[in-house]
């Protein structure tokens, strides 16, 4: 219901005084952050002095450790103090436009009056600090805002569940602090609202949906029980929004033990990285980590090319033979029977010789026979563990060999005064009783300084040699495909590349037998398309971050890169691979992101496409211009792309691959500008038009989509998944082209959704 003038002009007062509150705190916040970066600068200066040391002698850095970790610390204090005043600022600078946007009158059992919150996106008190003037929309109380009809409700607080009336709830708009728009609803958040945060035209970054959580939603962002919790959301139904602010709300929540660098966010492309940057800075916190699949696995296998997702999509739209079985987790589960038969003796490790000055210093038989003596009781990765303590035991050992060797005196007699001075580094000539003493002390040092590099390849265990190991794996994996996997596996290594099938399995053997690669500081894991991630990659994860809990999202009619999977079935293999005691399926079915034409449309494409329910905002009916010949196809082409850049700031053409968006670019560059051909190494999002593969288009959203070509050359009846993520891009406007014959992927529900236009030269 509108509300009365006097109400809006007693809540526009409010406002007034409330931004009056904001900007007496933005002064006190400025000062103090003045304060703060001039002791930041102290400190800086003081540190740099004080480190400023002999750092080539290790008596030197010994001596000087505790006094430079002195100064780190401290040094991070004043940044990290600076850092949140920042933030903070940022924050009081952002409710000042908009203080806050809900309203929810209370009555507690016992009281006669209700009283009045006013939900924001952060929380502010009143100068003297007894009072909230907004109330942060993750606070317990403000669940009341989303979740909550009027009557009695209960809510969770840290004291257990709290009952109350809720007799009002009043949503508003306030622009610049100016209130646009109020009124009172019993709903989550009246469609009024979200019919105008939905018409905005797109942006570079995506914005927060704080103001216009839905209850689905808010179940997903409040859910603190669940050591898995999967999303399976339709595109456009906000789940990725759902989770950002989910993260916002954890860290809301358990400030003292949980900070942004332990969650970790497995994003799908670097656009996506770059689109999302700016959604937690402006709810105040700071951004957690976040990393791709191709980025993770680069870090991983340094020195080598590892194949992407986006790199076999374009390459190969087939299965090779035995792919399915390594990206399984029966691989993973082979993995650890391998490190069984290895505990037991059936299987040896694959060590390589340690050299020094080109020669074997620690021999491959000899690090097998320090292995064999180890106790067999112990765990692979145990014995693998003491036989290097045993060898750099024996590496100290023969530092003092090594120091009377002619290699030694030939190397010193090579020094010049001044690293002789460094070598001798405390000490002076003066301090030796003779020469010999001089010259043993010399030689024991530079010994040690030189060995390092043997002791550095025994920390890293260079004497094992995980590639050659993972051969003898392949090679006896009981599957017909086991020679052609293992002669590929070969083949590819030898050119420095890795095909991405291989990667979940052989970085579980490498870690299984060093003891490394697990994370145990990530508390939170999210992963976003979970529909592009094996069961091995996923099996892989639960090993890389063992105490974290996962939640992981997507849409299965997405999938480009693995077969459909029903939810149900989704939930029951990742509940199995992430060994989770507490799962939770969560089915996101209302897109909210298009027009209801365009909903319409994409989900007409697919079998199940019925359980998708559009959101009733309306637009224009999607297009599709036939087109007989390939002159009056780019002149349709051409037209669509003008027409579209006319309305709308950012216009989308998506291809089904890089080959496609090339030769797009190559058509329009001079007709259209700006016009950007996005690759997989970009990492922002321009204004203007953009050609783009459809992968690389996962989680982004369009003003406009243009689908240049659904003929039947250029889709078959398998592309459903394809075309339908292609038109679910699109917030406002879709137009398709068509150069002869219509794919029959364009379902006939489908071609009654759409105004179609056959064009003559």
């Amino acid at each position: 219901m509108k509300s009365t003038d006097p109400e809006r002009q007693a809540e526009q007062a409010r406002v007034d005084a409330v931004i009056a509150a904001i900007e007496d705190q933005i002064i006190r916040t400025k000062a103090a952050l003045a304060k703060a970066h001039a002791e930041t600068r102290a400190v800086e200066k003081n540190y740099g002095a004080n480190t400023s040391i002999n750092r080539y002698e290790i008596d030197d850095i010994a001596e000087s450790r505790a006094e430079i970790e002195q100064q780190r610390r401290l040094l991070f204090q004043a940044s990290e103090n600076e850092e949140i005043l920042k933030r903070q600022l940022a924050t009081l600078q952002e409710l000042k436009k908009s203080p806050y946007f809900g309203r929810i009158d209370i009555l507690d059992p016992g009281e006669r009056e209700p009283e009045s919150l006013y939900i924001g996106v952060a929380s502010l008190m009143n100068s003297d600090k007894t009072d909230f003037l907004i109330y942060d929309w993750r606070a317990p109380i403000s669940g009341v805002y989303y979740n909550g009809t009027l009557g009695t409700v209960t809510y969770p607080t840290p004291n257990g569940p709290q009952t109350t009336k809720l007799v009002k709830k009043r949503q508003f708009t306030i622009v610049d602090g100016q209130i646009t728009n109020m009124f009172d609803t019993n709903e989550t958040v009246g469609d009024e609202m979200l019919q105008a945060a939905l018409g905005q035209q797109n942006d570079q970054y995506m914005q927060s949906i704080v103001a216009t959580i839905q209850q689905e939603q808010n179940d997903i962002i409040r859910n603190t029980q669940s050591d898995l919790l999967v999303v399976q959301g339709v595109a456009g139904s906000g789940k990725t929004s759902a989770i950002l602010q989910r993260i916002a709300y954890l860290l809301f929540h358990a400030r003292d033990s949980l900070n942004a660098d332990q969650i970790v966010l497995f994003s799908p492309n670097l656009l996506f990285s770059q689109y999302i940057s700016q959604v937690l800075p402006k709810l105040g916190e700071k951004n957690m980590r976040q990393v791709t699949l191709a980025g993770f696995l680069r870090r991983r296998f340094e020195g080598l090319q590892v194949e992407t997702l986006f790199d076999r999509y374009e390459t190969s739209h087939g299965h090779a033979n035995g792919r399915e079985f390594l990206e399984s987790a029966a691989m993973m589960q082979a993995v650890e029977a391998y490190l069984a038969k290895m505990a037991a003796g059936q299987v040896q490790p694959c060590f390589v010789p340690i050299r020094f000055n080109e020669e074997p210093f620690f021999s491959a038989d000899h690090i097998a026979t320090v292995y064999a003596a180890q106790p067999t009781a112990l765990p692979v990765e145990q014995r693998l563990l003491a036989t290097k303590n045993a060898l750099i035991k024996e590496l100290k050992a023969r530092i003092a060999t090594e120091a009377r060797q002619d290699w030694v005196a030939k190397e010193l007699d090579a020094l010049t005064t001044q690293q002789i001075t460094k070598l001798l580094g405390k000490h002076s000539v003066d301090d030796f009783a003779s020469p010999e003493q001089l010259n043993a002390y010399l030689a024991r040092r530079w010994a040690k300084r030189r060995l390092r590099q043997v002791y550095d390849a025994l920390y890293n265990n260079y004497f094992i040699d995980y590639y050659a190991q993972y051969h003898d794996l392949l090679a006896q994996l009981p599957i017909k495909d086991a020679a052609a996997l293992t002669q590929r596996y070969d083949e590819q290594l030898e050119f420095h590349r890795l095909p991405l099938s291989y990667t979940a399995s052989l970085m579980y053997l490498r870690d299984l037998l060093s003891g490394s690669g697990v994370n145990r500081a990530f508390q939170y894991v999210f992963i976003d398309e979970m529909q592009d991630y094996s069961p091995a990659m996923l099996y892989y994860l639960r090993h890389a971050f063992p105490l974290a809990k996962f939640t992981i999202l997507g849409d299965s009619e997405q999938a480009l890169f693995y077969p459909l999977i029903t939810p149900a079935t989704l939930l029951a293999q990742t509940q199995e691979l992430l060994a989770a005691k507490h799962p939770k399926l969560v089915a996101l079915r209302r897109s909210y992101r298009s027009t209801k034409e365009i909903t319409d449309f994409a989900k007409a494409l697919l079998p199940d496409g019925d359980e998708i329910i559009s959101f009733t905002r309306h637009g224009a009916i999607p297009q599709l211009l036939i087109s007989q010949t390939p002159a009056q196809w780019h002149a349709d082409l051409v037209a669509a792309v003008t027409a579209a850049q006319a309305d709308f700031g950012k216009v989308a053409l998506l291809t089904r691959d890089q080959a496609q968006a090339a030769q797009l670019y190559q058509l329009l560059y001079e007709r259209v500008t700006p016009l950007t051909h996005l690759t997989a190494t970009d990492s922002t999002l321009p204004s203007g038009v953009v050609i783009l593969p459809t992968y690389l288009a996962k989680g982004l959203e369009f003003d406009a989509v243009i689908i240049p070509d659904v003929s039947t050359q250029a889709f078959t009846a398998q592309d459903t998944g394809l075309l339908y993520t292609m038109a679910s891009r699109a917030m406002h406007h879709l137009t398709l082209l068509c150069p002869g014959e219509l794919s029959s992927v364009v379902t006939p529900a489908a071609r009654q959704l759409v105004q179609m236009k056959f064009t003559k030269a």
